[in-house]
């Protein structure tokens, strides 16, 4: 008996979400191969990958030149794939989960960025699929695994993602496509040649640097070179610089990433009062866990809510020269830019960037009128086109007058009930203090989600105060209100269901206390945190 002879045909997948560029790396992939003389057969499988769509993109390539065409599957065999190229690293483990990839077979090219899936934003916690956990898949399932964060280094080197793997799989060996083949069919699309043959050159130099085992070799570009959040602190303001150097290493981390964010989104004075709000909760080194733990909980969510996504952010955005340059970099050279904004706006959104003292009474007349939400206007707006892009800039100019908006007034009296529960709470007990700091997670969304959270936002923060206020007066300890703040926390990052337990958890908690049985709902409560 013989043994079979090794394959001819090797297959190759490509799992893309929607945007990404896989058919174009597809493409690249095929015409490739057959500019190198090599018989080739490329197709696609629409899917859903519950983040804006995938396609599968499946190649078979006859690895012995001039041959006549072989009969080419339409579909990969799972446990009989030879190579994996993944644009976002999601798609390396669903492929595994298929069965698709062999430890035996299958080289994974990947990259080690993350597109959420519906399921991981629709949470109101945290519910994103631990990436350590991808990694350890990958390693375990693959022959070898070549990973690294394209998408960073794309955008660190003005090309594409896609760009950069096809170099990535041209430097891996795995393919029999000579290199000047690749280049060839990049030049012959016509799209953006320059920056993606800059791509497939870095893709190229990662994938030699590359052992066996995934492990960049000395010299090589490093694999994991992380996204630069933010101005580094040399960059900012002496006297803002010298304010973030005196906080303890943990805060300050967080405020270095913070402050570009609020200057970009308002201005420098802007930043300032953010120290300003902050200062306060910032413990000094050597403070307790749960002081530190306040003043990490501030910084976050303060920097977060401060920078809140209204329409003058979302003008500001979409006219920004940056992003037609991104576009333009994905189309052909010879194509018109054509860009149409879908937007939706509701009547809070829409005089929510409108002086406060003008829209008010109309803002008051309006939750009495919609109480379960407001009515939206579509829009389809031409941003190409003059008129389109002068309608969204000069919504974007309001930025300057944003802090007498509505919109802001209202966000900042709620900050400042937020800032003055957690200043009290935290005079009486600082692990209270700190879970109602903690308690501005729950401030998110936009529209009629946001308008609810905020109101679950400030029940917990009634209904907290008022158990610390009865806790005080019975000098027992502050143990149910840090449990209650707590508890009603996960319900609502629990989702809907969680939520219709807030009025009863609160009133159950109360009645425990004004019955004198702080130990006992104390306990119940720590026991569903």
């Amino acid at each position: 008996m013989h043994a079979s002879p090794a394959p001819t045909v090797l297959s190759l997948l490509i799992p893309a979400v929607g945007g990404q560029g896989g058919g174009v790396l597809s493409e690249w992939i095929v015409d490739a191969a057959l500019l190198d003389g090599f018989p080739t057969h490329g197709t696609s499988i629409p899917g859903v990958a519950q983040r804006t769509g995938s396609t599968t993109y499946y190649v078979e390539l006859y690895t012995e030149r001039g041959a006549e065409e072989p009969a080419f599957s339409l579909y990969p065999v799972p446990g009989a794939l030879d190579v994996l190229v993944a644009p976002e690293f999601m798609e390396v483990g669903r492929m595994i989960e298929l069965g698709f990839v062999s430890p035996s077979r299958t080289t994974v090219i990947a990259s080690t960025h993350r597109l959420l899936s519906i399921h991981e934003k629709i949470a109101t916690g945290r519910a994103i699929y631990p990436q350590e956990a991808l990694q350890r898949a990958a390693q375990a399932a693959s022959h070898r695994l070549i990973a690294f964060d394209a998408l960073v280094l794309a955008r660190q080197h003005g090309t594409e993602a896609n760009a950069v793997l096809l170099g990535a799989l041209a430097g891996s060996g795995v393919v029999p496509i000579s290199e000047a083949a690749f280049r060839k069919a990049v030049e012959a699309k016509g799209v953006a040649v320059q920056s993606n043959l800059a791509g497939f050159d870095l893709g190229l130099t990662l994938a030699h640097g590359v052992d066996a085992a995934g492990r960049a070799a000395a010299g090589a570009p490093s694999l994991d070179t992380p996204l630069a959040r933010g101005a580094p602190a040399a960059a900012l303001p002496a006297d803002i610089r010298s304010v973030i150097e005196q906080m303890p290493t943990s805060i300050r981390e967080l405020v270095v990433h913070a402050i570009p964010k609020l200057i970009d989104y308002q201005d420098v004075g802007y930043a300032r009062r953010y120290l300003e709000l902050l200062e306060p909760f910032v413990p000094r080194e050597g403070a307790t866990a749960a002081r530190l733990g306040m003043g990490q909980a501030v910084a976050r969510y303060l920097a977060l809510w401060m920078t809140y996504e209204d329409a003058v952010r979302v003008a500001d955005l979409k006219t920004r020269a940056s992003r037609f340059e991104r576009i333009r970099a994905s189309q052909r050279q010879d194509a018109e830019l054509v860009v149409t904004d879908f937007l939706k706006p509701d009547l809070d959104e829409i005089w929510g960037v409108l002086p406060d003292r003008l829209v008010r009474p109309f803002a008051r007349w309006a939750e009495r009128r919609w109480p379960h939400g407001r009515p939206t206007l579509g829009q389809h707006v031409r941003i190409t086109t003059v008129s389109g892009f002068l309608r969204v800039w000069l919504l974007a100019r309001l930025k300057r007058w944003r802090p007498i908006s509505y919109r802001a007034r209202e966000e900042h009296a709620q900050i400042a009930r937020w800032l003055e529960a957690v200043r009290t709470c935290a005079a009486r007990d600082e692990a209270l203090g700190a879970e109602v700091a903690r308690a501005a997670q729950l401030v998110k969304g936009y529209g009629d989600v946001r308008r609810r959270m905020t109101a679950l936002h400030e029940t917990l923060l009634a209904g907290v105060r008022r158990a610390a206020a009865i806790e005080e007066r019975h000098g027992a300890g502050y143990a149910v209100s840090t449990a209650l703040a707590a508890r009603l926390r996960a319900l609502v990052l629990a989702g809907p269901d969680g939520e219709a337990r807030v009025p009863a958890t609160i009133s159950a908690a109360l009645d425990g206390l004004e019955a004198g049985d702080a130990a006992g709902a104390a306990e119940r409560l720590t026991r569903h945190v």
